[in-house]
């Protein structure tokens, strides 16, 4: 039994693996087995509200032929303040894997740890490794092998996005870049930690320069809330659009893991400009979360 919980630690060969299957079975959709998870039941446990991630991964479930239960954290007795440990060792008596959106990596890896499960991270405040697998799949799906590629993040540099970004650079060599203002940038440790090639700006042109792949996520991410206020006017001068564009390669390719509120990290003229490879970037997650699924119980 495997479980996805990080892209820290997941090998290189494994996550090779999943990119390699998520392409066999977007080619493949419509004749590919249905009876992998037949009489299995998994659950979709989200404290965090979700429209990519749990239509992919119910879908994607359900083609695999298992039922599936999706638990808001309001429905079940985590949101009164039963301890994810009890919770995940009722789980494993009763179900045979789980999908877990949520704030706390902790709880996803304590979950995963008491239940025996086969454990999906399906967002944490720290990372979000099933996006960050469906976009390399999109770029090598558009643009071949990651190897030699420069992939630009701009916007808020600490979110669980870029962090994961930085885990996937140094295990699959590609250049990773930036750019965000100091207090929105990845911890000194976790990138040294983490190895590879990546480098850190506040200098949106330089970080843009040469790119092949441009990428932005919200400045507001959820738990953020309060903070609305302060970070779009700190983020305000991080926002890809033609100007910006016009820096990176001819063809660099544009991407989005939404939802995006056009006008503060991507203009509305970008976006739509883009909208081909951002939506084709989001369907992608349905092949790659059944690669990850099909990694797991394989």
């Amino acid at each position: 039994m495997k479980n996805l919980l990080s892209l820290e630690k997941l090998e290189r060969n494994d996550m090779e693996t999943i990119l390699g299957r998520a392409a066999v079975f977007k080619r493949d959709r419509a004749t590919h087995s249905r009876t992998l998870l037949a009489g299995q039941t998994w659950a979709l446990i989200f404290s965090k509200s979700s429209t990519r991630t749990r239509v992919s991964f119910e879908v994607g479930l359900r083609e695999f032929g298992a039922q599936v239960m999706f638990l808001s954290a309001g429905e079940i007795q985590l949101g009164r303040g039963e301890p994810i440990k009890d919770t995940a060792r009722v789980m494993g008596r009763m179900i045979h894997g789980a999908v877990i959106r949520t704030f706390a990596q902790t709880d996803v890896e304590e979950f995963a740890r008491y239940s025996g499960l086969p454990t999906v991270n399906a967002l944490t405040d720290s990372e979000h490794p099933c996006q960050i697998l469906a976009d390399i799949f999109t770029i090598t799906e558009r643009r071949g092998p990651m190897t030699g590629k420069v992939v630009t993040f701009i916007g808020d540099g600490a979110c669980n996005v870029p962090l994961s970004w930085v885990f996937a650079a140094a295990r699959l060599g590609f250049e990773l870049r930036i750019a965000a203002p100091k207090g929105y940038q990845p911890p000194a440790e976790l990138l040294q930690r983490a190895g590879g090639n990546v480098v850190v700006t506040e200098d949106i042109a330089a970080a843009v320069r040469g790119a092949d792949v441009l990428y932005t996520d919200v400045w507001v991410s959820m738990g953020k809330e309060q903070e609305s206020a302060q970070r779009l006017h700190d983020l305000s001068r991080y926002q890809i659009n033609d100007a910006v564009v016009k820096l990176a390669r001819p063809d660099a390719l544009v991407m989005h893991c939404l939802p995006a509120y056009r006008g503060k990290e991507i203009d509305e003229a970008t976006f739509e400009a883009h909208a081909d490879t951002i939506f084709t970037q989001a369907e992608n997650r349905l092949h790659a979360q059944k690669a990850i699924i099909h990694w797991m119980v394989s």
